[in-house]
Parts: C-alpha cells; sequence; structure tokens
C-alpha cells in the first residue's frame, strides 16, 4: 500500500473534492486564469524534479536522499514540489468554478505536512546534519 501514499495521489483526491464541491457552492468560473495558475504549479514541480535529477537524488517520498539540494528553486521552498501541487489546486479550484476548493488548500497542506514532509525533514536531518539545519534557517518551508 505503500506506493499509492504518494503525494500525487493525496493531489488526485483532493482535485475530485474540489469538482465535488461545486454542487455544494459555485461561482463563475475562471477557465483561463484557473488554467494558468496549474501551470504554474506544474512549471514549479518540474523545475525542482530537474534539479534533484541533477543532483543525482530522489524525487521520490519514502525514500533516502542522497544529496541536499539548497539551490535553484530550493533556496525559495524547501518543498517547492508541494508547493507546486497547492498551487494547481487552487488552479483547478478556479478553473472550475468551486470556490469550496480554495478552503480545501489548507487541508492539503496539512495532510502533505504530516504524512510526508516531517518525516522528509526527519531524514534530511539525519542524513546531512548541521547543513540541513543551516538550510532550514535560511529557507522557509513553503515560501
Amino acid at each position: 500500500m505503500k506506493w499509492i501514499d504518494i503525494p500525487p495521489v493525496w493531489l488526485f483526491g483532493f482535485a475530485i473534492l474540489t469538482l465535488l464541491s461545486k454542487s455544494v457552492i459555485s461561482m463563475t468560473a475562471f477557465p483561463l486564469v484557473g488554467g494558468v495558475v496549474v501551470l504554474v504549479g506544474l512549471a514549479l514541480m518540474v523545475a525542482a524534479v530537474l534539479r534533484m535529477w541533477q543532483a543525482k537524488t530522489t524525487p521520490i517520498p519514502h525514500m533516502q536522499p542522497s544529496a541536499l539540494v539548497a539551490d535553484g528553486i530550493f533556496a525559495f521552498s524547501r518543498n517547492p514540489i508541494y508547493l507546486g501541487d497547492a498551487i494547481v489546486l487552487g488552479g483547478l479550484a478556479i478553473r472550475w468554478g468551486a470556490p469550496l476548493g480554495l478552503l480545501l488548500i489548507p487541508a492539503f497542506v496539512w495532510v502533505i505536512a504530516q504524512r510526508f514532509i516531517k518525516a522528509e525533514e526527519a531524514r534530511l536531518q539525519a542524513g546531512f546534519g548541521a547543513a540541513f539545519a543551516d538550510y532550514c534557517k535560511k529557507t522557509r518551508r513553503w515560501l
């Protein structure tokens, strides 16, 4: 079951909830604006994954990283992939005209922090010690 406990599955689930929430309360949809926001989130994720591949470390949660990536997009956010996920979720809510979907973003962020970020940060702290602590002092978790 560990293979199904990955952030894209959680993002998909929250996206479905966002779409379903439209039946409760809807607003004017802004497909173009929402689409641009989704693209920004996806671009952030791609930039982060590419930087991790350049550093020859894994972007896959639950795995031990082989390098601490603190430059590039990671100089602005310690979790640019998860930030991209949250941006995508917001973009979908705007695109679909689902205002309750915007309220799901904090819940999504909480789930991601509990299920993935805490364990990832523990692995990074164990593997990179002072270098990771210094990185945390300089770079915020989200923005």
